[in-house]
């Protein structure tokens, strides 16, 4: 599935939010799954009893508040097959009996499903508009002609449903037969979901659910009778499901022979602490050759995508969320998302930067990409960057993953070869989050894609060293280094973020490299703390919420801090080189500067460059530069 794509509307769309696909390859087990379907759907699920509960005590305010609730009534009663099976209206003397791959539903019938589903009609009516009526009442007559056609319990479905042979053990199982089926009853087509429009964030986003359920249904709910399996006849008309796909299958086959491999277990030894610290690194002490930033270059994703867009595109699972509360909870207003690959941002960034320095493909000595997303291994990102540079050969060429502390880990090992090779060294930061995100709020929220390359090249005789100082960590409490997993089956593969800890292990580290730099002597003054000799601090942009507040404990005041992650969201390791680029941009760094890097992040790891930044490297941003 796309991970974005462009309505004829020209808005952003995530199919993953209104189309739920699970990788059933992933699953150990019918617990996994069902921790799973829990997480997704019970517990923001209400019943039917509780919406009309809420409507008695006067909790919704609006009509969308309980069309909202009873759309997820809809995904939480069909849970299971929404996930796992596409469903066939077919003639039941067409039903094979022995297959192993078609299942038919074995319900329990609701007495008073008719008198209890009519008094929600009710309730809806009963409620005042929430912006536009019409939009209001069209997604309402779309949404209930699912909702008011149950007439069986949801909350005791089992997971994996009875193959037609099992249904046909007992006469006395009942199922859902149609009295009449037409088979060109109108359903919507991708691009008709993929283009839904409303002038109403929210309503275009309960708008796309409400087909997509519509879709699930293609028949008219008032043909849905219940019956007793020994009574249906050969003309009769039943619903099937047959696996969405191969692996859900296996998956069922796993499940019912009792082969589920194990899932993965984590142990959470206490954490020893190092025996002695690890200092800082002096780089004008402890180095011969001097690295000099010859230059700096950035690949900006080329697809704005907003709050509003996100609200746009609310996912069954997520809880309400206003695009303002968005901005309120992280600091971001919109992030950038590449419509081109991974490789596309790294290389943009790469010839930027090495042709702004006017270096050759013979005279770099080492390609180092700092990056968590790449899915190529083989060869690495960084091996497949020299090769589209025209590079003959060079001393070292790896890909190093140290997530949102790439940068600094990046300048440190630039700095180390740079006393071998002894001739400039390529440090390219790149991430592509937006095909690793799924229907996962948190991570939607946050992550953006973009690129930054750094070249780093002896500086000359007699010269000051750009990168000043450095250090790197890692490692910790077990929770926090899994605060941030991908790939994570838990949720879909996709990757997640854990709050809590990712904000205690931002905190650990950040008052840890502050406490450092302040015992460091500045290198223009000696009596002076290195801190104080700072002129602007750009760290990892991770929240700026949460950053500000981690700074402000610290002691450090926002106003010394940089921030571009309003406009660019997250991107891991490329998150600082592009913050400075931006600073640049923005004007907000107009001459030589020392600026303070610091980074932490997946793993628990963090690391920090003390580095002087010339803005006349700094490569100025075209918007076709991600084009290569």
């Amino acid at each position: 599935m796309q991970s974005f794509e462009l309505n004829r509307h020209g808005r952003i769309v995530f199919p993953s939010n209104f189309l739920p696909e699970l990788d059933f390859s992933v699953l150990t087990g019918v617990d996994q799954l069902d921790a799973v379907i829990r997480r997704d759907f019970d517990t923001k699920a209400p019943t039917v009893s509780e919406i009309l509960s809420r409507h008695a005590q006067g909790v919704y305010r609006s009509k969308f508040e309980i069309m909202r609730d009873m759309a997820l009534n809809v995904f939480w009663a069909d849970r299971f097959s929404l996930v796992m099976f596409e469903r066939r209206v077919t003639r039941w003397g067409d039903v094979p009996r022995n297959r192993d791959d078609v299942y038919m539903p074995s319900l329990t019938p609701w007495p008073d499903a008719e008198q209890r589903l009519a008094a929600v009609e009710d309730a809806y009516h009963e409620l005042p508009r929430a912006w536009d009526s019409l939009a209001e009442d069209r997604i309402f007559d779309r949404l209930f002609a699912v909702f008011g056609a149950r007439r069986h319990f949801a909350g005791d479905l089992p997971i994996v449903k009875p193959t037609v042979a099992q249904l046909l053990s007992d006469p006395e199982n009942i199922t859902m037969r149609l009295r009449r089926f037409d088979p060109n009853f109108p359903v919507f087509g991708y691009d008709e979901i993929l283009d839904c429009h409303e002038d109403v964030a929210e309503l275009e986003a309960l708008g796309r659910w409400s087909m997509v359920l519509h879709n699930r249904q293609p028949w008219d709910g008032e043909d849905v009778e219940l019956v007793r399996v020994a009574d249906l006849r050969d003309d009769d008309y039943v619903v099937v499901s047959h696996p969405r796909t191969r692996e859900v299958q296996r998956f069922i086959e796993r499940a019912a022979s009792g082969r589920c491999r194990p899932a993965t277990s984590f142990t959470r030894p206490e954490p020893a602490e190092p025996s002695a610290p690890y200092p800082a690194v002096d780089v004008r002490a402890e180095f011969t050759v001097a690295p000099r930033i010859a230059a700096i270059a950035v690949a900006h994703g080329d697809q704005v995508c907003t709050n509003e867009d996100l609200i746009r595109n609310t996912a069954y699972n997520w809880s309400p969320m206003s695009a303002e509360e968005i901005t309120a909870k992280t600091g971001i207003e919109q992030r950038r998302y590449t419509s081109g690959t991974f490789e596309d941002l790294a290389l943009s960034a790469a010839k930027q930067a090495v042709a702004h320095a006017g270096v050759g493909p013979e005279d770099i000595g080492a390609v180092i990409a700092c990056t968590c997303t790449s899915a190529r291994p083989i060869p690495s990102l960084a091996t497949w960057i020299a090769g589209e540079l025209g590079i003959g050969q060079v001393h070292a060429a790896y890909d190093l993953i140290a997530a949102c502390a790439g940068m600094p880990y990046g300048l440190a090992e630039a700095t180390r070869i740079l006393q071998q090779v002894k001739r400039p060294v390529l440090v390219v930061c790149v991430e592509k989050f937006s095909d690793k995100i799924g229907s996962v709020r948190p991570s939607r929220m946050i992550f953006g894609d973009g690129a930054a390359a750094i070249l780093v090249s002896p500086a000359g005789e007699g010269e000051e060293p750009d990168v000043e100082f450095f250090n790197s960590y890692a490692s910790g409490p077990t929770s926090e280094v899994n605060s941030i997993i991908w790939p994570n089956p838990d949720f879909d593969n996709s990757i997640t973020v854990y709050g809590p800890e990712v904000k205690s292990l931002a905190g650990r580290y950040l008052t840890q490299m502050l406490d450092e730099i302040r015992t460091l002597p500045s290198p223009d003054d000696a009596g002076r703390s290195l801190l104080d000799d700072i002129d602007l601090i750009v760290p990892h942009q991770a929240n700026k919420t949460m950053v500000v507040e981690l700074a402000a404990d610290a002691g450090l005041s926002a106003d010394r801090l940089y921030f571009n992650i309003e406009k660019v969201g997250n991107t891991s390791s490329a998150s600082i080189p592009l913050a400075i680029h931006d600073a640049v941009r923005d004007g907000v760094i107009t001459r030589p500067v020392r600026i303070f890097a610091p980074g932490f992040g997946a793993g628990a790891v963090a690391g920090y460059t003390v580095l002087r930044v010339d803005p006349r490297v700094v490569v100025p941003f075209r918007e076709d530069a991600t084009t290569v």
